[in-house]
């Protein structure tokens, strides 16, 4: 018997070590095929930093176009998303939105991630007829919308999202960087690391920091409630000048 192309390969694999498939077109294949386009897939990153904005993109990848290596973001090298992101952007129509982290600490993580990407999808150049995103959560869109839980992994044009908005975010958060000295924000990116924790404990929150994240609550506290302040139309103006821009 002959064994498909990812079976061989499977075979070529140290042993203990799993293949995982990549994500594929299927879904979205499908859908054009009985006429319904476009599809898009849209990603968030930056759920779970202690500070630094939620980043949403949208994605409707060209059929004819789709760059060769797409995987979820967190399977990829730097090198590799920084390479994919030119390559998406190159031959795809994406859109990007930010949540802030005052709509965070307005809103609730979830539902500043909610908003930003429905703001990504209504901002595509041409609404799509169907979109995928990834989670469990539907978005609020006027058009079909299909939630798939680890689509970042399943869904092609869902991975090309996620490569899209960690990119993005990863930039902004390197830029905001140089607003604050110190904190480390272009090495860790706002997450909870210890060289994040020390520092926030001995600067204090910033006004980058979710407020009601508990690690930014205590430093808060501990700091007697004054924050870094910053000019917040000017921080503002600069994340939106730094994101990418709908093409």
């Amino acid at each position: 018997m002959i064994r498909d192309k990812s079976e061989k390969e499977a075979a070529k694999l140290p042993k203990g070590v799993i293949a995982v498939a990549p994500p594929s077109f299927r879904r979205e294949r499908a859908l054009i095929k009985r006429g319904v386009g476009p599809v898009a897939g849209c990603d968030e990153a930056g759920r779970g930093p202690l500070a630094g904005p939620v980043v949403a993109a949208a994605v409707v990848l060209d059929p004819k176009r789709i760059p060769k290596g797409i995987d979820d973001s967190k399977r990829l090298t730097p090198e590799r998303r920084e390479q994919l992101f030119e390559e998406i952007c190159a031959t795809a129509s994406f859109a990007v939105a930010i949540a802030s982290p005052a709509r965070i600490d307005r809103d609730n993580i979830l539902r500043a991630s909610l908003w930003a990407l429905a703001r990504a999808v209504h901002a595509l150049p041409e609404m799509p007829q169907h979109v995928f995103v990834d989670g469990r959560d539907r978005l609020d869109t006027a058009c079909g919308c299909e939630a798939v839980i680890g689509g970042d992994g399943l869904v092609v044009s869902i991975a090309a999202a996620s490569i899209i908005a960690k990119v993005t975010r990863d930039r902004l958060m390197c830029k905001l960087a140089e607003d604050c000295p110190g904190y480390g924000f272009e090495q860790h990116k706002g997450y909870a690391v210890p060289e994040h924790l020390e520092a926030l404990g001995r600067l204090g929150p910033t006004v980058h920091h979710r407020r009601f994240f508990a690690p930014v609550a205590a430093a808060r506290e501990s700091h007697q409630g004054i924050t870094i302040e910053t000019d917040v139309i000017a921080l503002e103006t600069q994340i939106r000048n730094t994101a990418v821009r709908t093409i």
